[in-house]
C-alpha cells in the first residue's frame, strides 16, 4: 500500500482524511489529543485496529503535553484522556484493547516524562504489532481461496482501516503476492460508501482488479454463481463467534449461506472479546441521520421522512465458515477454536 493513514512523527499524529476520498487526498495534523478523538469520533479515520492505534498515539500526545507541567494530578489528568477516548466509538473493541495497554503503561510508570516515553513506545508497539499480525492472517487467509477467484467485500477493511496492509484486503494482498489470480466485488456499503470510496481506491492503487457493486446486488451474483468466497474484517467477535461488522454484514451472510458460498472473517485477536458469550451483549452504535438523508452533500430523502441509522449488525457464528486470524483459523465451535488460538 503505497499510503499511510496513520503517520506518527514524533510530536504529531498525521492522519489521512477518509471522507475525501477517494477525490482528494487531505491529511491532519493533529498536534493535540482532543484533535485525536474528534478525528475518530468524524470518521477521519475509522477500521477498528486503525481507531486503536490512533487512540494509543492520541494517549501518548496528550502524555507529552501533560508531562511538562509536572507531576501533580498528572494521572488524574491522564484518566480523564483515557476516557475521552473511551466515548468516541463504543462498538469497535481494539480501541478499548489499545486504551487499556496504555493504561497498564501508565500502572507501572509514575514519573511524567518517563510514562511519556513510555507510552509512546507502547503506541509504536501497537503500530508494528498491527501491521505484523495482518501480514500474518494474510498469509493464512490466502491459503483458503483457490486460483483463480472472484472475492466479495463488504466496507472496508485494508490499509486504511489498520496501521497498514488490511485484515480482509490483506488476505486478498496476500493471495496475489502469491501469485493467485484475485478478482474483488467491492460493495458499495451504503451509507458511508466505505466500498466503493476506500476498498475500490487502495485496489486500484495496488492494480487489483476491482468491481464496485451496490449492496443490493451481491445475492443477484452469488445466484449467477459469480463468486467464490465472501471476506469481510470485524470491529468486535464474541467468544462464540458472533461478529459486529458495518451494516449490512449480516444480510451478506445469509445470502453467502443460502448459495453455499464460504463466509470468512478476518481479523486480529486483539478484535474478539472473550468477556461477552455471543454477540448480544456487543453495543451497536447509531450514527447522525445526515449520513443517510444525505449523499455528496445532497439531501436525497425527503424532508420529515424517519432515519434509522445503526452502524454495526452481529452475524451469528453459524454464519461464519472460518475466522482468520494471525495466530490461525479458527472453525467452529468458536469457543473452542478460539480460545485455543488465545492462548497459543
Amino acid at each position: 500500500m503505497s499510503v499511510r493513514a496513520i503517520e506518527w512523527t514524533g510530536d504529531r499524529l498525521v492522519l489521512l482524511d477518509q471522507r475525501r476520498l477517494p477525490a482528494q487526498e487531505v491529511y491532519h495534523g493533529c498536534t493535540e489529543p482532543e484533535a485525536v478523538a474528534r478525528a475518530i469520533e468524524d470518521m477521519v479515520v475509522r477500521g477498528a485496529p486503525a481507531i486503536g492505534v490512533t487512540a494509543a498515539y492520541g494517549v501518548a500526545l496528550a502524555a507529552r503535553g501533560l508531562s511538562r507541567s509536572g507531576a501533580a494530578g498528572f494521572r488524574e489528568a491522564m484518566e480523564r484522556v483515557l476516557e475521552r477516548f473511551a466515548r468516541t466509538r463504543p462498538t469497535a473493541v481494539n480501541l478499548f484493547w489499545a486504551l487499556d495497554r496504555m493504561r497498564r503503561v501508565l500502572d507501572r510508570v509514575t514519573d511524567p516524562a518517563e510514562a511519556a516515553r513510555a507510552l509512546e513506545a507502547e503506541a509504536r508497539a501497537i503500530e508494528a504489532e498491527d501491521v505484523e499480525a495482518n501480514r500474518r492472517m494474510g498469509r493464512f487467509g490466502a491459503a483458503l481461496l483457490p486460483d483463480p477467484c472472484t472475492v466479495l467485500t463488504h466496507c472496508n477493511a485494508g490499509a486504511l482501516a489498520t496501521a497498514g496492509y488490511g485484515t480482509a484486503l490483506g488476505v486478498i494482498r496476500a493471495a496475489v503476492e502469491a501469485g493467485k489470480r484475485v478478482h474483488v466485488l467491492a460493495d458499495e456499503t451504503r451509507p458511508f460508501l466505505q466500498g466503493a470510496r476506500l476498498t475500490a481506491w487502495e485496489l486500484v492503487k495496488d492494480a487489483v482488479p476491482v468491481t464496485v457493486i451496490t449492496d443490493g446486488m451481491a445475492g443477484y451474483r452469488m445466484q449467477l454463481g459469480g463468486v467464490d468466497a465472501v471476506i469481510v474484517g470485524a470491529d468486535r467477535i464474541a467468544r462464540n463467534g458472533d461478529v459486529a461488522n458495518k451494516i449490512g454484514t449480516y444480510a451478506l451472510s445469509v445470502l453467502a449461506r443460502e448459495h453455499r458460498v464460504p463466509f470468512y472473517v478476518a481479523a486480529p485477536l486483539s478484535t474478539v472479546d472473550f468477556s461477552l458469550d455471543d454477540g448480544g451483549a456487543i453495543p451497536i452504535e447509531e450514527r447522525h441521520p445526515s449520513e443517510v438523508t444525505h449523499c455528496g452533500g445532497s439531501r436525497v430523502v425527503p424532508e420529515g421522512a424517519g432515519v434509522w441509522n445503526p452502524a454495526f449488525d452481529v452475524t451469528p457464528w453459524n454464519n461464519v465458515t472460518a475466522i482468520i486470524t494471525e495466530k490461525g483459523v479458527a472453525r467452529p465451535p468458536y469457543g473452542e477454536s478460539l480460545g485455543a488460538l488465545h492462548r497459543s
